[in-house]
């Protein structure tokens, strides 16, 4: 793993209930995109539309979380990504186009580190999106220590395309507002990636995907997992 970690803002998201799917897929990618890449300050911006919501591959508890789309946005800076999304008419245009097409909006600063990295083109493998819990009787630091310890089981796991770990380090229950850990607890989002869900079942079923989930279950309570398709803006 390297020891640098990115800064990252990313968005959890919910569309509005009388949005069909690709209403929304249409929007996010065609009308919002576009519009939140006017940013200055943004140096990149990726998109991940959720297309399955099966657990795949793990026998673990599923959170009470339902997204329908992961949005990643990097700024050098958390400071940039606050004034981006709160001074001037660009935000006030984002805020307002936000309103119209979604439902629901948390936020989460996070910082990652790649494990393994993706290929050049990981929009052609399949990705997986996983929110972490940990458990009630881990900290915070334990967490992040166990973290580190699980990311050497899943580099060992056969069949595994790319693995990112994205700590959580901020959290906005309402986009906008700083709240609490129970407001919102997540402790950490995951990105693997795969050739397909036969690689995927395979790899979780082997000798060491089976160590590594009983490694999970020494620190985390819940792993709710998504598939999802990449889509780079920035």
């Amino acid at each position: 793993m390297t020891d640098a970690t990115i800064p990252l803002r990313m968005g959890l998201i919910r569309k509005k209930h009388d949005w069909t799917d690709a209403a929304f897929r249409h929007h996010w990618r065609h009308s919002h995109g576009p519009l939140v890449a006017q940013l200055p300050t943004l140096r990149g911006y990726r998109q991940n539309l959720v297309t399955d919501r099966l657990q795949r591959g793990i026998d673990f508890a599923r959170g009470p979380w339902d997204f329908d789309g992961f949005s990643q946005l990097g700024f050098d800076a958390a400071a940039q990504a606050n004034a981006a999304f709160t001074d001037g008419e660009l935000a006030a245009r984002i805020r307002e186009d936000e309103r119209h097409f979604l439902g629901g909006l948390h936020i989460v600063g996070v910082a990652q580190s790649t494990v393994i990295a993706p290929p050049a083109e990981p929009h052609r493998l399949l990705k997986r999106i996983s929110t972490l819990r940990r458990r009630t009787d881990i900290s915070e630091d334990d967490f992040r220590r166990e973290w580190k310890v699980h990311a050497d089981h899943v580099r060992r796991m056969p069949g595994v395309g790319g693995y990112r770990q994205n700590v959580v380090t901020a959290r906005e229950f309402d986009k906008g507002t700083p709240c609490v850990y129970e407001t919102l607890p997540i402790d950490g989002i995951v990105e693997l990636w795969f050739e397909s869900t036969d690689t995927l079942d395979a790899a979780f079923g082997s000798a060491q995907g089976q160590r590594t989930m009983a490694h999970a279950k020494s620190f985390l309570a819940e792993i709710t997992a998504f598939v999802v398709e990449e889509h780079r803006v920035v």
